[in-house]
Parts: C-alpha cells; structure tokens; sequence
C-alpha cells in the first residue's frame, strides 16, 4: 500500500520511519511519482536496495539533506522538470525546427518520451540541460545564423540520434540499479538487445528464463499488444548494427561474470565436509594406522565388549530376581 513503510528496525522510538517507501518520500519532498523516479533515476535522491527485496527506499537522513537545502522544494522540482520540443525551443530562444535538428544530430538527449493520441513520438528533455547547453559560448553558433554544412548534410541524409542516445541513458540508469550484481547487469543489457540476440549468447533456456525473470521492467506505453506499445517497444531495442554489437558484447562480458560467480557458489555448496582422519589434531595425539590387521583387531575388541555387557547384564537381572522371591517369602 502506498505510505506504508519498513516495521521495527525502521523505526525509531518516535515511529518516525527511517527508511522510506518511494510513495511517502515523494509526498514529504513534494513531487508527484514520475519527478520522483526521474530524480532517483537522475542521482538527484540516493535510494537504497531493500533487503526483502521489494524494490529501492529512501533513508531518512537523504530526505533530510534534500529538504535542508537552499531553495527547497522549488530547486528540485527545476532539477527533474521536462520540456518538450516547442518548450526547449522557447528556453533556448530558437525555433523549434532548428531544436529538433540538433536533437536529431544528438546535442541534446532525451530523457523521457510518451505517445500522443496520435502515437506520434514526443521527447522530453531536462530543462536543465536544455539550459546549460544554450548558455555554453561554443554552441552559440549553433543557435543563431545558418546550420553549419557539416551538420545539414546529416541531418539531410535522415540522422536521427534521439532514440539510440535515449536507450543509451536509460540503460545508466538500469546498471546504476544493479549496483554490480552481474546477473542483474545481465538482465539491463539483455533488456535493450533483441530477443533472437538474447537467445545466440545464453549457454540455455534456464539461463534465458533467469535474464527475463531480471529484465527491469520498461516504462508502459498502452496495453500490450496495441500500436502504441508495439512502437514503444521498437524504441526502446536496438536497431543499429553497431550498437547490438556493442550491447551484445557488454551482455556476453556479463554473463562470464555471473556464470563465474555461480559456479563457485554452486563448488561451494557441493564441497565434501572434512573427514576426521583431515581435521586438525593437537600436537603430541597418537594418529593410529588404519591397517586390516587393525580394523580386524578392533572389531573383535568391540565384539567382546558387547558380550561382556551382555553377560553381566543377565547377572544383574537374576540377583534382581532372587531378592525379590527373597522379599516374597519373608512377607
């Protein structure tokens, strides 16, 4: 449920939570859900993995430094804030056209998109950064006077680098939350590469299902199996030959890693246990040699001591039982 968060060790005597649920930590930072993952995705909030497993929190000490700075809550949401082409534009004091060609050519890369009614892309980009890039005197070329030539040919020839430097940022974000864990790293990679190049550098279908069980899951973008998320699909996987080469090769890089690290834990678990005779001893203990003479020898000594307990235990049972006859016929 929303707001609920950590029991007993997150808790202090006050029940003021330490460790927080991303719901209740947006509301006590004042973002809605979407500027809350964009931050957390962006290292604008530290988030920590929880040890049940069910997903990232926020320590209370973070929320604490964020809202003790200069500024807060107005300086954080301008952190996380997205425009669009036409608000980019209107930051940078230049036509949309000529933003959308240098996005087009990768000067600016999106962070985010979403499909219109008319499942037409829409990029988003930070404000932030749309700012800082107008405010470098090297671009300023770029925003005033005729494109230069190099860069009108490519944008004439259909470059278009929003896509790929959008699954390029993406894919920071998802290795930033596998926190180098090798089988997760795998599952980011395996998430962005297509399915029959997934399939060529898995060793088996196991290994297949345990990279989907580890794929994070991709923003939504209409209910499976309709156009609009068909096409989200198709931006969000690797479309250039060059770049599934170099996924594929960072996947199988992976993979090495996380097969090591299984294999060792699985030797682990199946090493034999120490057999006594391989235990340490303390200096000075006799070590006997276990020859067939010897084995015999103790067998027959163990074989006479049971005979021996036996014998005495029936003398013991019949003095039992003559005091007892002895006791009858006195009474």
């Amino acid at each position: 449920m929303p707001g609920t968060t950590l029991i007993s060790p997150s808790l202090t005597s006050s029940q003021t939570p330490i460790i927080c649920t991303p719901s209740r930590a947006a509301r006590e930072l004042g973002l809605n859900r979407a500027e809350f993952e964009l931050a957390a995705q962006l290292g604008r909030i530290r988030t920590v993995r929880d040890e049940s497993g069910s997903g990232r929190r926020v320590e209370r000490a973070e929320i604490e430094r964020i809202r003790a700075e200069d500024g807060f809550p107005d300086t954080l949401r301008a952190r996380v804030r997205l425009v669009t082409t036409t608000g980019a534009a209107a930051l940078m004091d230049i036509s949309p056209g000529r933003f959308a060609r240098l996005a087009r050519l990768g000067l600016l890369v999106p962070v985010r998109f979403y499909l219109n009614r008319y499942r037409v892309v829409v990029w988003q980009y930070l404000a932030e950064e749309v700012e800082e890039f107008a405010a470098r005197e090297v671009n300023a070329h770029l925003l005033e006077g005729r494109t230069p030539e190099t860069l009108r040919s490519q944008v004439a020839a259909g470059v278009d680098l929003r896509a790929r430097n959008w699954r390029g940022r993406h894919l920071g974000f998802l290795l930033r939350d596998a926190e180098g864990d090798p089988w997760a790293r795998a599952g980011a990679l395996a998430a962005l590469l297509p399915s029959d190049e997934v399939a060529a550098v898995t060793e088996s279908p196991a290994e297949r299902a345990r990279l989907d069980r580890l794929r994070p899951v991709p923003p939504r973008h209409g209910a499976p199996g309709t156009p609009s998320a068909d096409l989200a699909e198709e931006l969000m996987t690797a479309q250039d030959p060059d770049e599934i080469m170099w996924l594929r090769a960072d996947l199988e890089q992976a993979l090495t890693e996380a097969r090591g690290g299984s294999r060792k834990q699985e030797t682990r678990r199946r090493s034999p246990r120490p057999s006594p005779a391989s235990m340490p001893r303390r200096p000075g203990s006799l070590v006997r040699p276990q020859t067939p003479e010897a084995a015999r020898e103790r067998r027959r000594l163990l074989a006479w001591l049971r005979g021996r307990r036996s014998r005495n235990a029936g003398a013991a049972s019949t003095r039992r039982s003559d005091g007892t006859r002895t006791c009858l016929r006195g009474t």
